[in-house]
């Protein structure tokens, strides 16, 4: 098989999610990311003789848009619920330490 480009606009694009995103495809192919102007450029390589589950270049193509897709989901999401998250810890933490001081006795020394 031969070099999958594909091509994402910088402008809209996060490289943290093209990253992550090659590492999910790790399986079936490398991934080299490169700027080129307003472009990310990624060069998929497809491995030869992986398993006999290979998707083949077109399988591989939509593979790692979807891949993309989901790690920009994933970014928006947690942005989008990071207040929460950010108060169910507080909680948490809030509730571990007034049960330590309930439970610890006093400190004789």
């Amino acid at each position: 098989m031969q070099e999958i480009l594909v091509e994402f606009d910088r402008a809209t694009q996060r490289l943290g999610a093209l990253q992550e995103a090659a590492y999910r495809l790790i399986d079936v192919a490398s991934c080299i990311v490169e700027t080129a102007g307003d472009r990310f450029v990624c060069r998929l390589l497809p491995k030869e003789g992986v398993g006999t589950g290979n998707p083949g270049e077109q399988g591989i193509r939509l593979r790692f848009i979807d891949l993309v897709t989901d790690e920009n989901l994933r970014e928006k999401v947690s942005v989008e619920t990071d207040g929460v998250r950010n108060v169910i810890v507080a909680l948490a933490f809030g509730a571990l330490a007034e049960h330590e001081q309930q439970h610890s006795g006093p400190i004789r020394g």
